[in-house]
């Protein structure tokens, strides 16, 4: 098991190039699939790979991860059968778990603007904060693409950031005035100030001089979403969620905000429209004659 393992990490690593919270998810997964069928690849069929799926159904685990796990055995089983370890790929016979495409709660525009216009005392983790808070909502991008970000990725002039995204793809997002005059005060003011010999290009530090991680981000938007009343509780992801719920309000169209926020598919972004029902809705009142 510990070669099949071994080997699988390395495909999911170097030959896929996903991501390391991903390759944790699907190693752990082969993990209790072997552990299943007693360590071994010996008797892994279609049968096998649903009576494993029954049985994570049945101790309730949601539809969500029922999904992530069955994609996980299609990419493990023609994997095996890549190598020969398996005559046929028993994951094609699998189906497809259709999970429900809803979106958590967002901000409306007038509770961004409170979080977003909330005093700062000037110190620098008040302006790394809020920076990270501006350009987050600013641009939609994930919370790894943040902490991923180096100094020379922003173009002040041109006011677009350079991000690297799912898959090592890289797309070029544009932000705003505040978050321009967000970032100049942590560049100018904060940053010098925590920096280290270790530091290296990151633009955003954490207060030992190191890359911030996902974690920090994460608690400076709970955090900071708790000073503004009645705003949903909410991580970067519901940011981003905001983001482009408000741009689709605004009147951007679906292919841009697609494309600003990397999605690889047109039907992972159309999932937003029906938050912008609103917007709908006043078009009709203005267009139809018998509104």
């Amino acid at each position: 098991m510990d070669e099949v393992i071994g080997d699988y990490e390395s495909y999911l690593r170097f030959e896929r190039d996903l991501s390391p919270h991903t390759v944790r998810a699907y190693l752990g997964d082969v993990r209790a699939l072997l552990g299943h069928l007693g360590g071994g690849i010996e008797g892994l069929d279609v049968s096998a790979l649903r009576e494993w799926l029954a049985a994570q159904q049945d101790a309730g685990k949601a539809r969500a991860t029922l999904a992530r796990r069955m994609a996980c055995l299609r990419t493990f089983t023609a994997f095996c059968h890549r190598r020969g370890w398996l005559p046929d790929d028993p994951g094609l016979l699998l189906g497809t778990a259709k999970t429900p495409r809803a979106l958590p709660a967002v901000l409306d525009q007038e509770q961004a603007r409170q979080v977003l216009d909330a005093p700062s005392l000037g110190e620098p983790k008040d302006l790394r904060d809020q920076a990270m808070l501006e350009l987050l909502y600013a641009t939609g991008i994930r919370v790894s693409e943040l902490c991923g970000l180096d100094v020379d990725d922003v173009d002040r002039d041109r006011r677009v950031v350079r991000v690297l995204g799912k898959g090592r793809k890289e797309r070029a997002v544009p932000f705003g005035v505040p978050a321009l005059r967000a970032l100049d005060r942590w560049c100018v003011h904060g940053r010098p100030l925590w920096m280290r010999e270790g530091s290296g290009p990151a633009l955003f530090l954490g207060v030992r001089g190191g890359r911030v991680d996902a974690g920090t981000v994460r608690r400076v938007v709970h955090a900071r979403l708790r000073q503004v009343e009645g705003t949903p509780d909410m991580g970067p992801h519901g940011l981003r969620h905001s983001a482009a719920t408000h741009l689709l309000e605004g009147g951007a169209d679906l292919r841009s905000v697609q494309e600003l926020l990397g999605h690889a598919s047109l039907s992972s972004t159309q999932v937003y429209t029906h938050v912008s029902i609103d917007r709908l809705r006043r078009a009709y009142d203005q267009a139809h004659p018998r509104a």
